[in-house]
């Protein structure tokens, strides 16, 4: 399951030869039908020290030592790197009930419908392979979706109704559409193109977070302003306002899930390295370690952003013993992403759809740490852009952003 291996021997336990950093173990029996204890931890010797370290106040319960024969373990960067990894294994150990064990809950999303002739919005938490294209999300809870649901509706008249409608002008309406705040399929108050035409205008308002919107509205405004119609753009005006309000309601994660790609940056507890993590289709691949030997870390408090080779005065003076190190190039950075890229996606290996199962598994982990205040939350992603693809530099200046937070701080001399 992970890359280290001890034997454990309870009358000569090998202490000394766990490491004490951060990572991921696992506990194994002599019997192979057993299933393994698996868990993480910030410190893998005083943890696994604690659970089979026999003590005479132990109860029979707890005495582990005499059943343990092996002892896995890997060492992780970040607490979302050990967390995949848990995930990852525990699977492989558990099966379906990885979920249970480590509690996981599919964060909840907006649909639209497709299956009526007149569709609507939804909050809900189930994944759907036909559903990729129509499920947008994450979102960080339920009453942020209902809250960010209500706030959107308020700008279209799409309807709120949950039946299947087959318009009928006998139909008396609803309260929606007596305040004009729908368009009234149910009584045929609008024709089958214009309700369409408002889903179109509701969907492209999903997929650019209120970009669609809010950039006619300017236009609209713009125009009535050269036209005089000083009310009409007083009004437009207004309506932008509260566009640009609930647009600010939608993170930059809230994306289609068939479109929900970026790269993850984490630390790395391997040194001198960062670990990557892709994000596509809302299904999580990593860690590749991308280097940062010779990269130029900009100080960006003292204006400098260049991530490459400029001329730097040495803080200190350097050892004459000490090893040179040379200044990376942008092309070889460049060439060291493109081949942490390419280990995360074997261009040999034709990719495989996940099951929906993991796909939001991975979408609950994947918003259990982006929705972290931004204090406690470690690392940085870089979204694809319109075309699916990353922008590298970007994604350099992420790295080193997040190696300079995750390195020691040395003490002055």
């Amino acid at each position: 399951m992970f890359p280290h291996q001890i034997a454990f021997d309870p009358a000569n336990p090998a202490w000394d030869a766990i490491p004490s950093g951060a990572g991921v173990f696992a506990l194994f029996a002599d019997d192979p039908r057993t299933e393994p204890y698996l868990s993480r931890t910030p410190n893998l010797r005083r943890r696994i020290r604690r659970l089979l370290d026999a003590r005479p106040d132990q109860t029979k319960r707890l005495q582990l030592a005499g059943r343990v024969a092996r002892i896995e373990y890997a060492l992780t960067g970040s607490e979302f790197e050990a967390w995949l990894r848990l995930y990852d294994t525990s699977r492989l150990a558990f099966g379906d009930r990885v979920r249970k064990r480590l509690h996981l809950r599919a964060p909840f999303l907006l649909r639209m419908t497709v299956e009526n002739a007149y569709p609507r919005i939804y909050v809900t938490n189930h994944v759907t392979k036909s559903g990729m294209d129509d499920l947008y999300g994450p979102l960080p809870s339920r009453a942020a979706a209902e809250r960010f649901l209500e706030d959107m509706l308020d700008l279209f008249k799409l309807r709120r109704c949950v039946d299947n409608l087959a318009p009928d002008p006998a139909f008396p309406g609803c309260v929606y559409s007596e305040m004009k705040m729908c368009l009234a399929p149910c009584f045929q108050g609008c024709s089958d193109e214009r309700y369409a035409e408002e889903a179109a205008s509701v969907r492209a308002f999903l997929r650019t977070r209120g970009a669609s919107l809010a950039d006619a509205l300017r236009r609209e405004r713009e125009s009535a302003s050269e036209l005089l119609e000083f009310e009409k753009a007083a009004e437009l005006h207004t309506r932008l306002t509260k566009a640009e309000a609930v647009a600010a309601e939608a993170s930059e994660a809230m994306r289609p899930l068939a479109h929900l790609d970026g790269l993850i940056v984490q630390p790395s507890a391997e040194p001198e390295t960062v670990a990557l993590f892709s994000l596509s289709k809302g299904t999580l691949r990593g860690p590749a370690h991308y280097s940062v030997v010779g990269m130029r870390h900009p100080n960006e408090a003292a204006g400098s952003t260049s991530l490459y080779v400029q001329p730097v005065a040495a803080p200190q003076a350097v050892p004459l013993e000490a090893p040179a190190v040379t200044a990376a190039s942008r092309d070889e950075l460049e060439q060291r992403l493109e081949q942490a890229l390419a280990d995360l996606h074997p261009a040999g290996r034709a990719k495989k759809r996940s099951a929906t199962e993991t796909v939001a598994d991975h979408l609950c982990l994947f918003a259990r740490w982006y929705y972290r205040p931004q204090a406690k939350r470690v690392g940085e992603i870089v979204f694809a852009a319109d075309d699916g693809m990353v922008p590298p530099k970007a994604v350099l200046r992420a790295v080193s952003r997040v190696w300079q937070k995750s390195r020691p701080s040395v003490a002055p001399v």
